[in-house]
């Protein structure tokens, strides 16, 4: 049995993506707003008036929220950066994820809880110490072991390190998702290439592409058995979560703010599982291969451990974008709703369906449902297919709207 209760931590690029975290029984979603988050070039981030709403859908379901302001801030940012924290008081945010010291002091001023991003590296139990005096939680680098973060956090209660609340400083670590080939993110490709860096957000992800390694001098081409050779494998804690869980951290975070509804609801639902697993002594290697499986679905670059157990060099994936074991294709949108016979009305914009194909919907109320289409209803007649144009009919338990999408689930192929 686990000895505390364990937070599941997910990303938030949309509404949906937060519907589907609540869905797959997240304690708390992170996510960002305008461009002073790390993932403000590669997703449609969150606007200052969208904290409201985010705000209000959380506290319904009863989870946190957090808010990603973990870029470094210039001077020509201060006006947003303050505005942004103003509006965080306003909204009721629980925290902010922050590194940079004018974030820092500006949240310690309005004592606005603070979470000390990954961005700031911290591996010991000094910087803990030192980040204690503005902060309730850090989250260690990523490169440090189970054992490393075993003895930080076994001295943070031994020496009863306090956090601004008065509480023993929490640990947050990352168990799933995209991995940089650069300590902890702080990754400089972008700017050198691009004028555009990864610490501001702008990341172009050079290190996902095709290199080759060249000898400018003699024309002398290395052999190199992966030509990605700065394109990390994501990581992936299912198998060892366990002794993650039993290491004496407080927050498990999934990365993945640029993800789909999907793939937030797949991965919050697996950790989730297997943590409840974990504390009722069912943890068993026939699970951890279910889970797998389910996690293989949607998007990722192959799994690794990543460095919880001393690998001190990274495996690095063979191919270019997700190797995901599934693929979804956009078919339509939703239309209208028959709330007394609970049925749904979407118009097919784009291939086709079949009776027995198996559909997803996604949507900010509805989250992530799954379902097979047993009976194909297409413009009110009973049909083997529709088309585009067609209006097609199912039964559906959640009230949708225009924003909700239809997509088609295939095996994917190519993997």
């Amino acid at each position: 049995m686990i000895k505390k209760k364990i937070e599941i931590l997910s990303p938030a690029g949309s509404l949906d993506c937060i519907q589907a975290a609540v869905q797959a029984g997240a304690d708390a979603v992170y996510f960002g707003v305008e461009q002073l988050n790390m993932r403000a070039r590669s997703t449609h981030s969150f606007k200052i008036n969208d904290m409201k709403e985010v705000s209000t859908l959380c506290k319904a379901n009863g989870i946190k929220t957090y808010l990603t302001l973990n870029t470094e801030i210039y001077d020509h940012d201060m006006q947003l950066m303050r505005g942004i924290l103003k509006e965080v008081l306003k909204n009721n945010i629980d925290a902010v994820i922050a590194s940079d010291f004018a974030v820092i002091s500006y949240c310690s001023d309005l004592n606005i809880p603070l979470h000390i991003s990954t961005q700031a590296n911290v591996c010991n139990l000094e910087s803990v110490r030192l980040y204690s005096k503005y902060a309730d939680v850090v989250v260690l680098a990523r490169e440090l072991t189970l054992s490393q973060i075993k003895q930080i956090t076994s001295e943070i209660k031994r020496q009863s390190i306090l956090g601004v609340s008065g509480e023993l400083m929490k640990v947050e670590v990352f168990v799933h998702g995209s991995l940089c080939m650069a300590i902890s993110g702080k990754c400089y490709l972008s700017l050198h290439t691009h004028n555009a860096s990864a610490n501001r957000g702008a990341c172009f992800q050079n290190c996902r592409h095709l290199y080759k390694v060249i000898n400018c001098e003699t024309n002398e081409e290395l052999s190199i058995d992966n030509k990605y050779i700065m394109s990390s494998k994501d990581l992936c804690t299912i198998d060892i979560l366990d002794q993650i869980a039993h290491s004496g951290v407080d927050i498990l975070k999934i990365e993945g703010r640029t993800k789909g509804a999907d793939y937030i609801y797949s991965v919050t639902k697996c950790y989730k599982e297997a943590l409840q697993s974990i504390d009722e002594g069912t943890f068993s290697y026939d699970k951890i291969e279910n889970w797998k499986t389910e996690l293989a679905k949607v998007y990722n670059r192959g799994f690794w451990e990543g460095h919880y157990l001393g690998q001190m060099t990274g495996q690095w994936t063979s191919h270019y974008g997700s190797i995901a074991t599934e693929k979804k294709i956009y078919i339509g949108k939703g239309s209208n709703y028959f709330s007394k016979m609970k049925v749904g009305e979407f118009i097919v914009e784009a291939g086709k369906i079949n009776v027995f194909d198996t559909i997803m919907v996604i949507g900010p109320i509805c989250g992530v449902q799954r379902l097979q289409m047993l009976k194909l209803v297409v413009n009110g007649v009973e049909a083997s297919e529709a088309t585009k144009g067609d209006k097609v009919t199912f039964p559906f338990a959640t009230k949708i709207s225009a924003n909700d999408k239809l997509y088609k689930i295939f095996k994917n192929r190519d993997v």
